[in-house]
C-alpha cells in the first residue's frame, strides 16, 4: 500500500531501508503489504509485562512483533516510584543493548502513571504521585520517557508537562476526573507551546459524553491537534463509539493496551500486583473492572475494518497516525528511504511474514514468559 492508500501490484525491494517499490502486473495479489504496526501503548504479552524487566520486556517486543507490530513503546503501570523508575531504567538498559533481535524495535517507554487521578485508577493500583519537579526530573534524566499519561486536575499537571514536552515526550490525557473546560485549558496551554498532545485509551478512564456534560472524551476529539488512542477489541470501545472518534478526527489511532495474558487463554494472570481472571477473551480484575486488553494490533486492524472503515485509513490509524504522535518520521509508510517496517498479510489479513529494519522476525507464538 502506497503512502496515498492506494493499493498496486509492486515489487518491494529493501536492506534496512525501503530502496524501492517497482510496479509489477504479475505481483501476486493475495499478499498485501502494509507499513508495520506501530504500539504507543503496551503493557505486555505472552505472560511479561514492562514492570518486570528487560526479559520481559524483549519477550513482550517478540510476542507482538509476531503478530505485526514493528515499534512499540513498552507502558508503565502505577506503582511505587522506585518500582515505576527501575522499570523504566529496564527499558532503557534493553534499548541500549541494541534493541530486540527478532521483535519489535522500541523507541521508548510510556509513563502511564503515577500522575493520575486516584478517583479515576481503572485497572491501575492506588500508587498515585503528584509530578513534582523532582519526580519529573528524575524521569528525564533516564532519557528513555517517549510518551506519558497526566490527568490534568492533579497538582503541577501543567507545569510537569510543559517540561516534559519541552524534552520531545507526547503529553496523554489519561485516568481523569476531570470536565471538558479542564481539559480544553490544559490542551489549549500545550498547545500554545507547541507540545504534542494525546488522548490515554480515549473513553476509557475518563468519564463518557452527555449533551450537557460533554468530559475529556468530547473536548479531546474537539481539539485540533490532540491523537486519540483507542482500543478497538470491541470490549473497552464500542464500533459504534469508534466510528464517532473517527468522525471527529483524522488522529485517532489504534493501540492494544494489552497486559500481560495477551496470547495465553483463558486462566488466571496478574496486573501490578492484582489478580485477573481472564475469561472468554476478556480480563477483569476481581471487583470486575477491565484489567487491559488481550489484544494485539492485527486483530485491532481486522475490528477497524469490520466498524467500516477502508483498509487505508485502518493502515493509517495502525501506522502513519502513530508515528506522527510519537515525531517518528522515519517509519510509518511504505516510502523509499523510510525503515523496511513491514507486515506481510493474507487476504484474510492473516499475519504471514513480519520486517522490523529489513530483518524477517518470527510470525509464530513466542513461549510464554514463566509467570510471576
Amino acid at each position: 500500500m502506497l503512502p496515498s492508500g492506494e493499493l498496486i501490484p509492486a515489487r518491494l525491494e529493501f536492506g534496512h531501508q525501503i530502496s524501492a517499490i517497482l510496479p509489477d502486473s504479475t505481483a501476486p495479489t493475495h499478499r498485501l503489504i502494509l507499513p508495520g504496526f506501530i504500539d504507543t501503548h503496551v503493557h505486555g504479552g505472552s505472560g511479561a509485562d514492562a514492570m518486570d524487566g528487560p526479559q520481559a520486556v524483549r519477550t513482550l517486543a517478540r510476542f507482538h512483533a509476531a503478530h505485526g507490530t514493528t515499534t512499540l513503546l513498552p507502558t508503565t503501570i502505577t506503582n511505587p516510584w522506585e518500582n515505576v523508575l527501575a522499570a523504566l531504567r529496564g527499558i532503557r538498559q534493553v534499548m541500549d543493548e541494541g534493541g530486540v533481535p527478532g521483535g519489535a524495535d522500541i523507541v521508548g517507554a510510556h509513563l502511564e502513571g503515577p500522575f493520575i487521578s486516584p478517583g479515576r485508577l481503572g485497572a491501575q493500583p492506588p500508587n498515585t504521585l503528584e509530578p513534582t519537579p523532582e519526580r519529573i526530573a528524575e524521569v528525564l534524566a533516564l532519557n528513555v520517557v517517549r510518551a506519558v499519561t497526566i490527568a490534568p486536575e492533579v497538582p503541577g499537571a501543567l507545569e510537569a508537562s510543559f517540561e516534559m514536552a519541552r524534552a520531545g515526550v507526547r503529553i496523554g490525557v489519561g485516568h481523569t476526573r476531570a470536565d471538558a473546560e479542564t481539559v480544553t485549558a490544559f490542551l489549549n496551554a500545550l498547545n500554545a507551546v507547541g507540545a504534542r498532545t494525546c488522548a490515554t485509551h480515549l473513553y476509557n478512564a475518563m468519564g463518557g459524553i452527555e449533551g450537557r456534560i460533554p468530559g475529556p472524551p468530547a473536548a479531546l476529539m474537539a481539539d485540533a491537534h490532540a491523537y486519540l488512542e483507542v482500543i478497538l477489541d470491541n470490549i473497552h470501545v464500542h464500533p459504534g463509539s469508534f466510528r464517532l472518534a473517527c468522525a471527529a478526527s483524522h488522529r485517532v489511532m489504534l493501540i492494544t493496551d494489552a497486559m500481560r495474558a495477551a496470547g495465553l487463554g483463558d486462566g488466571i494472570s496478574e496486573l501490578g500486583g492484582q489478580r485477573v481472571i481472564v475469561k472468554d477473551g476478556q480480563a477483569h480484575l476481581e471487583s470486575g473492572s477491565l484489567a487491559g486488553s488481550l489484544l494485539t494490533m492485527d486483530m485491532a486492524l481486522k475490528n477497524a475494518m469490520q466498524a467500516g472503515i477502508s483498509l487505508a485509513e485502518a493502515s493509517q490509524m495502525a501506522s502513519g497516525t502513530p508515528a506522527r504522535s510519537l515525531n517518528l518520521s522515519d517509519r510509518g509508510m511504505l516510502e523509499p528511504g523510510l525503515r523496511a517496517d513491514l507486515v506481510v498479510l493474507d487476504a484474510d489479513l492473516n499475519v504471514l511474514e513480519v520486517y522490523v529494519g529489513g530483518h524477517k522476525v518470527s510470525a509464530e507464538p513466542q513461549t510464554p514468559e514463566p509467570p510471576r
